[in-house]
């Protein structure tokens, strides 16, 4: 495979934990990379992986705009998508104020939109690309203790499904991954105790299940809520 045939990925949040990770696992698996996030740590990954980088979040949209204009800009393509925010505020159920409701729909929901709208077209002249989006295991198990993040990542799933149904035709696919607890943050004591297989989840996990599902190897899945959680939840 030649350089400019080699696949292409744009990750938000790609500059530590479970994004980079996922920069590290892409590149070795033959993606050239695309980084975004809040600090100087996407550029310092992209220099070490040989990508490029530009600093933003992922709740605005010129900062979007941004990480993809520079992505066409060098590559000409884009052939996987990983969607990955920061965490949005927590509080007490009706204590959250208005903004901070609406700052967590523009990380989590508006983020996905805005990011589909300026990919698909791309992929949809390619004739193939795929989504991933990480969102959490209580997206369907809600905690008062994320009151905002919980709402929006199960809005997030809808959107997903919506998205997958619309495009799948088109040979384009979208997924979210729902991690439990990972050691990209630290966990209260006892916190292993409580997951059916004793332990912390690591990045890498993360980072080889999105892998997979960007891979043609899952060209026949979309539009799923996949859980890479120890079998912490316990819906069925």
């Amino acid at each position: 495979m030649s350089e400019t045939t080699k696949p292409v990925a744009l990750i938000t949040g790609g500059g530590r934990g479970m994004g980079e990770a996922i920069a590290r696992e892409l590149s070795a698996q033959g993606y050239r990379l695309a980084l975004m996030s809040p600090s100087e740590s996407c550029e310092k990954l992209a220099a070490e992986l040989g990508g490029v980088a530009s600093r933003g979040v992922a709740e605005k949209a010129e900062d979007l705009k941004a990480i993809f204009d520079l992505t066409m800009k060098t590559y000409g393509r884009i052939d996987a998508v990983v969607n990955l925010s920061g965490h949005p505020p927590k509080g007490d159920l009706l204590d959250i104020s208005d903004e901070n409701w609406t700052l967590g729909s523009d990380m989590m929901i508006l983020s996905l939109v805005r990011m589909a709208r300026l990919v698909t077209p791309v992929m949809l002249k390619q004739g193939k690309g795929a989504f991933v989006n990480i969102t959490t295991f209580a997206a369907y198990e809600p905690t008062l203790v994320f009151p905002v993040s919980c709402t929006y990542r199960a809005a997030a799933g809808a959107f997903t499904k919506l998205y997958s149904d619309r495009y799948a035709a088109d040979n384009i696919r979208m997924n979210c991954i729902l991690p439990g607890y990972i050691d990209s943050l630290n966990h209260k004591p006892g916190t292993a105790e409580t997951v059916p297989m004793k332990r912390i989840g690591h990045v890498e996990e993360i980072a080889k299940t999105a892998a997979f599902l960007l891979s043609d190897g899952a060209g026949y899945i979309t539009g799923q809520n996949i859980r890479v959680d120890g079998g912490v939840t316990r819906h069925v």
